[in-house]
């Protein structure tokens, strides 16, 4: 299969939380896996994200892509935003890398995206450059609403961009044609809406916004990502929180 080309930058932070309880943690990775129900090659990775999902210090999320449509099966999970989101964080990296499957931690280096191995390796190296090392962003869902809170920072100079992704928790597709005809695979923690909350600029803020916001879907959890740099040029993930609303 023919690599292709595309970038998006998320933060995390992993806390799985009760809907009625507030979300704190540290986690020590993000991890956003760039995938397509038309590539052959992605089920392998898919299949270890279900796994990484069992980690409570990192937080994976599925970003599926529309790029290999072409192939004979249209990506019933696909959104054009990932695929300018997978080409985004290329174009920032410099280094035009844009394929499937391809996980890009904390929102900085890209590996492999059905190699364990090279994933922990680039956890340790991100984590060494300042990532997922701002206080924690909480998200709690109460009375309806969920209610985001980001701190202050301890650099002046840091500022973020604010976003609450949707997620569906679980996926699970049957393949009707194109290279994975006849397969049933199952997606974990996809991404199937974005919407940006405002910037931070290193001083503590709060958002309140009804739950119905992120209805339908298949939506069921909620992620706020605090992410350096711009949607264009996406940067290093710095913190962010994840609940369950339903």
């Amino acid at each position: 299969m023919v690599r292709c080309c595309l970038a998006y930058a998320v933060v995390v932070v992993c806390s799985s939380v009760d809907p009625q309880s507030s979300a704190q943690a540290e986690p020590r990775a993000v991890i956003e896996l760039f995938t397509s129900q038309g590539c052959s090659s992605c089920p392998a990775a898919d299949k270890l994200l279900g796994e990484l999902a069992d980690d409570p210090s990192l937080v994976p999320i599925s970003v599926p892509i529309d790029y290999w449509d072409y192939l004979g099966w249209k990506d019933t999970l696909a959104d054009s935003r990932n695929t300018a989101r997978q080409k985004a964080y290329a174009n920032a990296r410099g280094d035009g890398q844009v394929y499937t499957p391809q996980v890009v931690v904390n929102g900085s280096l890209h590996v492999l995206g059905s190699d364990k191995a090279a994933i922990e390796r680039a956890i340790a190296q991100t984590r060494k450059t300042g990532a997922m090392a701002s206080p924690p962003v909480t998200l709690a869902v109460v009375d309806g609403r969920l209610n985001v809170a980001v701190p202050d920072g301890t650099d002046g100079r840091t500022s973020a961009e604010v976003w609450l992704c949707g997620l569906m928790k679980t996926a699970t597709i049957a393949i009707g044609r194109g290279e994975n005809k006849g397969r049933t695979v199952t997606y974990h923690n996809v991404v199937r809406r974005w919407i940006k909350l405002g910037d931070w600029i290193g001083k503590a803020n709060a958002w309140s916004i009804p739950v119905q916001t992120l209805e339908g879907d298949g939506i069921d959890e909620a992620a706020i990502l605090m992410q350096g740099g711009t949607t264009d040029k996406p940067r290093i993930i710095l913190g962010a929180s994840l609940a369950a609303i339903h």
